[in-house]
């Protein structure tokens, strides 16, 4: 076959067979869509997505690199490094699909495991970075090879003593529950969700629980919560990578008041005048790229929650 010539749907077929196990098969027959990842020692991790077209398989692969960056090569605000360093509690990194949270979570299991004498266990699906032990024991669960699924790992990972518990992505009703419960009884839990902002996160949270549960998850929510990061990815200034912009909630009293009274719309204007507790509203954060020459002001104006704060910003300056 010459470089560059498209498989066919044969040979697509063919290479599922190689690259899958028999347990990722048979999910894909029955599903006919799986998210999975691959050892490559050139590359690293590879995280690749099937799915059909025309009856046959089709691949989609991301390539996650043999390291994690630093914290200012990411974007990312050194706050967040005091957040990851509580010994428990509830922290969440939220954003749309394709924003970098599961960059940000393994920056964040990489700062733990540089740093803390603890066991940190992870449930993923799938693992897209392989972290080996420094001072900590990093036991790393993959959905399909390590265990049958994202329910039952979430049942036996409180057995298996750990300090920290990496979430890869908080789902459904019963994850969320085990989070809270765990950041309750005495862990750090750190778990992604998608969600575009910080109000919609705990909102998302709340929301899967009606009556008397609800009420419990506010009290729990309330008590637990350490923070929560929203970012995106933006196109830089020259176009050659993308540039994060974030919005950060530091889980202080007012915070806390706000949750337990479920007064969520609340929650904007305390970020907005919580900068000394080193929270960011998304919008201010998105002003100050723009003034930095990082994004362009289309792109701020564009993706801002509030467009007029940003033009009222731009017309100031």
């Amino acid at each position: 076959m010459a470089a560059g010539e498209p498989l066919t749907g044969a040979e697509l077929d063919a290479l599922k067979e190689v690259l899958l196990t028999p347990e990722q098969q048979a999910v894909f027959a029955r599903d006919w869509e799986l998210c999975a990842s691959l050892p490559c020692p050139q590359l690293g991790r590879v995280r690749v997505t099937l799915y059909r077209r025309e009856g046959h398989p089709e691949f989609c692969f991301r390539f996650g690199g043999e390291y994690i960056p630093a914290r200012d090569d990411l974007g990312l605000p050194a706050k967040l490094d005091e957040l990851a360093r509580r010994p428990v509690g509830l922290l969440l990194i939220t954003g749309p699909t394709g924003s970098g949270k599961t960059t940000t979570l393994n920056y964040l299991v990489d700062l733990i495991n540089a740093e803390r004498r603890c066991k940190i266990v992870t449930i993923e699906d799938p693992i897209e970075f392989v972290h080996r032990h420094k001072r900590a024991i990093v036991v790393q669960q993959e959905v399909l090879t390590d265990t049958q699924s994202f329910h039952r790992a979430l049942i036996h990972v409180l057995r298996q003593d750990p300090d920290v518990i990496v979430i890869g992505e908080i789902r459904d009703r019963d994850a969320i529950a085990t989070a809270l419960t765990a950041a309750e009884t005495g862990h750090l839990v750190i778990a992604t969700l998608h969600s575009p902002s910080v109000v919609h996160a705990l909102e998302r949270v709340i929301g899967v629980f009606e009556g008397a549960a609800q009420r419990q998850t506010i009290l729990q929510l309330s008590s637990c919560l350490v923070g929560i990061i929203c970012q995106e990815l933006l196109p830089s200034v020259d176009r050659a990578r993308r540039t994060l912009a974030y919005e950060l909630l530091v889980a202080n009293s007012a915070v806390r008041n706000v949750v337990r009274e479920n007064q969520l719309h609340m929650l904007d204007t305390i970020i907005q005048t919580g900068a000394r507790d080193g929270m960011v509203l998304f919008d201010a954060c998105l002003h100050d790229l723009y003034c930095r020459c990082l994004i362009s002001y289309d792109v701020a104006l564009n993706r801002a929650r509030h467009p007029e704060r940003i033009a009222k910003r731009g017309n100031a300056g």
